[in-house]
């Protein structure tokens, strides 16, 4: 004898929603499937020609470095995967004449809208604990063999670093870095003094050869430090307390796309610790937590659609009308990480602004077509 089913009855699914979803599991599978396919192969051919025409790179190489590269790039195109995978999962319910069949039993809309809705919002949880930190650690490794592949070209770029308390600042300039040897090249150290009223003052400017973090000092070789008013002094070597960790002096602003969402919070506070702006990171960090709601609106707005070809019997217009609205909030979505990275907007504005707009047009046109 089976235990009694004590769930709340808006948590049961019954045999009608359980068959939706799967339809909706293959459709949203098929699309996954084609988009990866697009984006892996589009990425092979751009690591080829870019990072392969400089370094003598194998297939097997190549392929490596696309697969670092393309589940991060995947996961930001998760939202198409759910307005195309609904959007065929209903119309073929539509076709076949299931959706008619039914509300013609009676079964509103909102039972086998809904579920496939949850079932995307809770694969955008997913996406954003456990396959977004994997995929950025990913790309955060990639971008490290790129930079490594390609050799001199990316070590000569000047570095900048900031660090510093509520006593002293150091702005680090560095011609290039010797990753070989965990090394700064060429290093200048401007070095500023914070009094209790917030003001600061310039104390001192150091030269040195090179420049190296371990154990919370920099150990700079062959060094030239000069105070205002006085003659400069030569060093040999010296040591200056950081606050960076070790590997800091090298991986400390990773780009916010290579960042872990978990590793976010922290990365935040120390980029600000430091002096610099955290806008691209707490955008980040907001548009993450917008992606469950993001998935489960392009669910809707795909099952909204299909909901009006039942009754309108124009397939092909309306299927258009539902790819091109979703572009739409697509390009809207860029349009706001643009204003939110330029401090135009703030950045939880502009990473929810799109979602909300998405799920508020969802819902009126399935309102609208639910209940007149």
């Amino acid at each position: 004898m089976s235990a009694p089913d004590t769930a709340p009855s808006w948590l049961r699914l019954g045999r009608i929603e359980r068959y939706v979803l799967v339809q909706q599991a293959r459709s949203l599978a098929i699309a996954l499937g084609v988009i990866a396919a697009l984006i892996m192969l589009i990425d092979f051919v751009e690591i080829s020609r870019g990072i392969g025409s400089d370094v003598d790179l194998s297939g097997a190489r190549i392929l490596g470095l696309m697969l670092l590269k393309s589940p991060q790039v995947i996961l930001q195109l998760l939202p198409f995967v759910f307005l195309f995978g609904t959007l065929a999962a209903f119309v073929g319910l539509n076709r076949r004449s299931e959706l008619i069949a039914m509300r013609a039993a009676g079964l509103s809309a909102w039972r086998f809208v809904l579920p496939a809705a949850g079932a995307a919002f809770l694969f955008g949880v997913v996406t954003v604990m456990a396959l977004g930190p994997l995929a950025a650690s990913a790309d955060g490794l990639f971008q490290r063999e790129r930079t490594r592949l390609s050799g001199s070209a990316a070590a000569s770029e000047a570095v900048w670093i900031r660090e510093g308390d509520d006593t002293r600042q150091m702005v680090i300039r560095a011609e290039r870095q010797d990753r070989a040897n965990a090394r700064l090249l060429g290093v200048t150290f401007f070095i500023y003094a914070n009094d209790g009223d917030g003001h600061r003052t310039f104390r001192e400017r150091i030269d040195a050869a090179s420049a190296s973090l371990s154990a919370g000092r920099w150990r700079l070789v062959d060094a030239v430090g000069a105070q205002i008013g006085q003659r400069a002094v030569r060093y040999e070597t010296l040591d200056l307390l950081s606050s960076l960790a070790d590997d800091e002096a090298f991986e400390r602003f990773a780009r916010p796309q290579s960042t872990p969402f978990w590793s976010l919070p922290a990365q935040i506070a120390r980029v600000e610790a430091a002096g610099f702006s955290s806008t691209a990171y707490r955008l980040r960090l907001q548009q993450l937590l917008a992606t469950p709601l993001m998935f489960a609106a392009m669910s809707i707005l795909a099952a909204a659609f299909s909901l009006r070809l039942m009754r309108l019997g124009d397939l092909a217009r309306m299927t258009l009308a539902a790819v091109v609205l979703g572009f739409g909030f697509f390009f809207v979505n860029q349009a706001a990480s643009a204003f939110g990275s330029a401090e135009v907007i703030p950045p939880w504005l502009a990473a929810w602004l799109p979602p909300l707009l998405t799920a508020l047009a969802a819902f009126t046109l399935l309102f609208y077509t639910e209940d007149g």
